[in-house]
């Protein structure tokens, strides 16, 4: 159990965005590319888990100042880094192995993801508002890597949309590092000292505006209409705008985590607007009604 934690399985769901384009495309039920996914999914989180492993390798004394982070494998002392360093290895190995048969655009791209977090494991995660865009860049990886695999176009506004989502998740992440500095004191990333909680309560403002615009632009752009033979794609937009404000409410009133993570994992009110929303889209996507809109 305590190597599985090493891997940080919970946060494999990341990993969930290579299926976003197949969703969207209306082929979802397409058996054969679904098992393909699967196999990128697997590759996506060996190498993902690789990541981790390293970056809980160099943080191993920082994260025995937070008050969570202790508790991981490394930092807690329950896995030895040697052990640690040779399932790196085994990970990385199997993730490629993996992502070689899924076709070369997809091993290129997997691999870019591996050396964009490797840099950002041995430095770039020090630089604040850079490395809030290498985590938001590594969604945009996953989604194409989902294209590249299931043979889906991966367009413009699907890009703009999953960056600003991930942007958005990862300020929520560094909001988080800053409270409990605030609270404990202590730095417990350098980057921190990039941020303060005006400024990152701006950038959450500033980045769900934007994003929320950017999704009703989506909604009722020419091609995507065509492409999905509707115009009601605007109606799921009540579900976006829910989960976001849900999430603001959360950070600002009443005081909680700004964990994203965290609050996605337990928050039913996030829970329901997101499974809505992919209910609606289902409807809108693959029947081509709306129960309410007949």
């Amino acid at each position: 159990m305590i190597y599985l934690r090493l891997l940080r399985p919970k946060d494999w769901a990341k990993n969930l965005f290579l299926y976003i384009p197949l969703f969207f495309s209306g082929e979802i039920f397409d058996t054969s590319k679904l098992m393909a996914l699967a196999g990128g999914f697997i590759a996506f989180c060996c190498i993902a888990s690789s990541i981790y492993i390293i970056n809980d390798y160099r943080d191993m004394e920082d994260d025995r100042k937070h008050p969570e982070k202790k508790n991981r494998p490394l930092a807690s002392g329950k896995v030895s880094p040697s052990a640690a360093l040779i399932i790196c290895g085994i990970l990385i190995l199997l993730g490629f192995g993996i992502a070689w048969p899924e076709g070369s655009r997809f091993f290129w791209l997997l691999g870019i993801y591996f050396v964009i977090n490797l840099a950002y494991s041995f430095g770039l995660k020090n630089i604040a508002i850079l490395d809030i865009f290498i985590i938001a860049i590594g969604f945009n990886l996953r989604i194409r890597g989902g294209g590249a695999i299931a043979v889906v176009d991966v367009t413009i506004w699907m890009n703009i949309m999953v960056f600003l989502l991930a942007l958005f998740m990862a300020i929520g992440k560094r909001r988080d590092d800053v409270l409990l500095k605030l609270s404990s004191g202590v730095d417990m990333r350098k980057a921190v000292k990039g941020y303060t909680l005006d400024f990152l309560n701006t950038l959450l403002a500033l980045v769900s505006a934007v994003m929320i615009v950017a999704y009703f632009m989506y909604t009722v752009s020419e091609k995507v209409i065509e492409k999905h033979n509707t115009e009601r794609l605007y109606i799921t937009a009540l579900f976006v705008m829910a989960g976001l404000m849900r999430y603001l409410q959360i950070i600002y009133v009443k005081s909680d985590s700004g964990s994203p993570t965290k609050i996605l994992y337990k928050d039913r009110f996030i829970q329901v607007s997101i499974l809505l929303w992919m209910i609606s889209f289902y409807f809108l996507i693959y029947i081509k009604k709306f129960p309410f809109f007949l």
